[in-house]
């Protein structure tokens, strides 16, 4: 036996609203990842995932180096599909493993460009790698600490939407106002975060850039985010590309909120709750 790399990765929102393709959010789900030098080729695990070389965390591990000889060990908290980007965390994982087996750099800062090539956006990815909420045109990036008191509800449904598929509904150009106000709702959105102000993020949860467009193709999570104040969030939204929700809650009101929600999806969506991280990527290298 070799050396071991033992990655953790957070799950990631998307967009939140009015980010479209700019902003995200760490959550508290995690991939964890130990690639071990065993001297045989393996991807151990038991999820519904390829066991060679086309699985997407060996896919990334391979853009640094060959992963012959290499034992994967995956085990994970974040759902596969809906949109809490565990493909960023396939991708992160997989670099951080590599770079790290071979003495070099894990700093979220150097893995960026590569993992931003390897997913073709960069909100889930820089969200993973960071930690945080962050703010990110692809090739500067500023993060946030999620304020204590906010938690996630997640409403996740059985039935998935194709990535390709949400993309293929926006339409190529939008109104001057429309994009005028999910500028100014990003704005307020970043600053009720970084203030711990509620009322302003409640406000600033609004879109009219990609979540209208996608509404017909999940029209059950469309009405959750028209009502989740009646769920007793202070608003919702589409998690990535969908059609996953994520209600904002106050931590006070997290579990009325999980009840509400769980009766009205039943049937058709798994509910869970996780906390906004401030922790991104977790490498820790051991030699044999």
């Amino acid at each position: 036996m070799g050396r071991s790399v033992s990655v953790s990765v957070p799950a990631s929102s998307a967009n939140l609203g009015p980010g479209f393709d700019c902003m995200a959010a760490a959550i508290g789900l995690w991939l964890h990842v130990e690639v071990e030098e065993t001297g045989t080729f393996a991807v151990e695990h038991d999820l519904p995932l390829p066991t060679g070389r086309d699985n997407a965390i060996v896919q990334a591990f391979e853009r640094l180096r060959s992963a012959d000889g290499c034992t994967f060990r995956v085990r994970t908290d974040v759902p596969l599909a809906g949109g809490l980007g565990s493909s960023a965390t396939a991708i992160v994982a997989g670099l951080a493993a590599a770079a790290a087996l071979d003495g070099g750099t894990t700093d979220p800062e150097a893995l960026l460009p590569i993992a931003i090539d390897i997913e073709g956006h960069a909100d889930n990815v820089s969200a993973a790698l960071f930690g945080g909420v962050i703010l990110t045109d692809g090739n500067s990036t500023v993060r946030i600490d999620p304020p204590a008191g906010l938690d996630a509800v997640f409403v996740v449904p059985e039935e998935a939407v194709r990535t390709a598929a949400a993309r293929a509904v926006l339409p190529q150009h939008v109104p001057l106002e429309d994009a005028t106000a999910n500028v100014a709702w990003g704005a307020a959105l970043a600053i009720g975060l970084e203030r711990a102000d509620f009322d302003i993020v409640a406000h600033s949860l609004q879109d009219v850039l990609h979540q209208p467009h996608r509404a017909a193709l999940f029209p059950r999570s469309s009405e959750l985010i028209d009502d989740a104040g009646d769920l007793g969030a202070i608003g919702a939204t589409v998690s990535g590309a969908g059609p996953t929700v994520m209600l904002w809650v106050r931590s006070e009101d997290t579990e009325r909120v999980v009840a509400a929600a769980t009766e009205r999806s039943a049937g058709w969506a798994d509910v869970l709750t996780a906390p906004f991280s401030r922790e991104g990527l977790r490498v820790e290298v051991r030699e044999d």
